[in-house]
């Protein structure tokens, strides 16, 4: 039997899981990662519990499959996008903890940076808008605040690297400094044009280019594991940040395809093909993973806070006792009775971009109950999502591009069915479920077995995937547009708080 290990490194949890090389799960490991909240708006993870928690499920999964590393072929990472991690070149050990994607303290340099009109030039360069949400900006916010960290950085004493990079240094012992492009293209650091990082962006933020790694595709040879630290030594073979790995692994390689993935928050990507190609409707542009030598792209749109909506109902209302009672208490009522949820906890993402926007429920009546604001919850991603789709559509019919046709569909919240047929009715397309939902960490894990020669090409892997369930539209145009109006009414009333 031939064997991939993909480490699928989360905003939520680190997960190691054994494939074979059909695309099957053999076995998984799991482990929650602590969220750390110092001050409103600021997010942050410990990098030595990423490593020591990604290391250990690494471990457990093994011993779960019953093999031994040597029968692994390569291992693949992929991993929680624009957190922001600095660390000692000579210990390996960070100088603070890691910013996460979430954390809006950047926000003030943003600013400055959209007033003095660099907006125009960031986004041809990356194809992304300034926003706190990137790495670029974080990184500057370690450097300026955490004490000596600039002068360190101008010695070339430190590195600076997303998650990836940051497993990637542990895992080989500090021999491998590297990212691969769709990471990099993240950072608003990264031309995605000529493949290199950017002078000119990096002056712009005063960070020194000794901090940065080494890019590579996606597919390439990121040095070999430590024999200490599995029991043999193996080839880490793929890297892609986790919505991009996602893209790949649901087999989403042609022009006109889309994604989108219910985590913590929601992600959703359409492949552009080997085009770089501007967005006028809020969205970003940013490089595919990349399996062979020429790059590729996709528009993205970025939901905030999409399953994290249910985390607020257990931890923060006490509705539920655990996130899979979440369907049960929204199927208790048979619609939402008017009642709204934007869950602009950290300001709203993708089309809108409003970072100081506020959660806020309207349509509240004395009838109102808490399945009326579950369900309210649940529906909130689907909108999010359809707003988001909306949008790719319309810049797909200004770039001369075919739009969307189906939606395939991955991610913790996937597997709700009552969000997944309200996301089809929404959106007036099938929305399609596929066999294997861990598509994050399979495509980290197919990206690798390209790499080690287990497939030969994307067209293999396009034949492995597998739909589950497709969910069909049951509503009618009409309706759903009448249901998105009052959404993009509560955003509106959500802005103006």
């Amino acid at each position: 039997m031939t064997y991939l290990l993909a480490l699928d490194q989360g905003t939520s949890s680190s997960r190691s899981i054994v494939f074979d090389a059909q695309g099957r799960i053999v076995a998984m490991a799991q482990l929650e990662l602590p969220q750390i909240y110092p001050r409103p708006g600021w997010v942050e993870h410990d990098p030595m519990q990423i490593w020591r928690g990604q290391l250990a499920t690494a471990q457990e999964v093994l011993r779960k499959a019953g093999i031994k590393a040597s029968q692994l072929s390569a291992i693949g990472i992929t991993n929680q996008r624009e957190t922001t991690v600095v660390w000692s070149r000579t210990t390996g050990q960070p100088i603070a903890n890691a910013i996460v994607w979430q954390d809006r303290r950047a926000e003030a340099t943003c600013a400055q940076l959209r007033a003095d009109g660099h907006a125009e030039q960031i986004q041809s360069k990356t194809g992304l808008l300034i926003d706190a949400y990137f790495s670029g900006t974080k990184l500057k916010w370690l450097l300026d605040n955490v004490p000596s960290a600039r002068q360190q950085a101008e010695r070339g004493e430190l590195a600076f690297g997303t998650i990836d990079s940051w497993l990637i240094w542990q895992l080989t012992g500090g021999a491998v400094h590297a990212t691969d492009v769709s990471n990099a293209s993240r950072t608003l650091l990264f031309n995605v044009r000529t493949n290199q990082w950017d002078a000119e962006l990096l002056e712009l933020l005063n960070i020194p280019a000794s901090l940065l790694p080494e890019v590579l595709p996606s597919s390439a040879h990121y040095g070999q594991v430590l024999p200490a630290l599995l029991g043999h030594a193996v080839t880490i073979g793929g890297v892609a940040g986790d919505q991009q790995s996602a893209l790949f692994g649901q087999a989403c390689f042609a022009a006109g395809m889309a994604k989108n993935t219910y985590g913590t928050g929601c992600f959703m990507l359409m492949h552009t093909g080997q085009q770089f190609q501007t967005t006028a409707n809020g969205l970003l542009t940013t490089r595919a993973a990349q399996a062979g030598a020429l790059p590729e792209f996709a528009v993205e749109g970025s939901v905030f806070v999409g399953g994290a909506v249910v985390q607020w109902l257990r931890d923060g209302l006490g509705a539920i006792e655990g996130s899979s009672q979440v369907q049960a208490l929204a199927e208790s009522v048979p619609d939402a009775g008017g009642v709204m949820m934007v869950p602009a906890f950290t300001g709203l993402g993708a089309p809108y971009w409003k970072p100081n926007a506020r959660g806020t429920i309207t349509g509240l009546t004395r009838g109102t109950n808490l399945g009326h604001i579950a369900r309210a919850a649940l529906e909130s991603i689907a909108y999010q999502s359809a707003a988001l789709l909306q949008a790719m559509s319309r810049d797909a019919v200004k770039n001369g591009a075919s739009p969307v046709n189906e939606l395939r569909v991955d991610g913790g919240a996937c597997i709700n069915n009552l969000l997944m047929q309200f996301q089809a009715d929404l959106l007036g397309l099938p929305v399609v479920r596929p066999a294997v939902t861990e598509t994050t960490a399979l495509g980290a894990a197919y990206l690798a077995g390209l790499q080690c020669g287990i497939y030969s090409s994307t067209a293999e892997l396009a034949h492995l995937w597998k739909a589950e369930r497709t969910f069909i539209p049951t509503l009618s145009a009409d309706r759903a547009s009448e249901l998105m109006a009052q959404w993009e009414h509560a955003v509106r009333q959500t802005v103006a708080v």
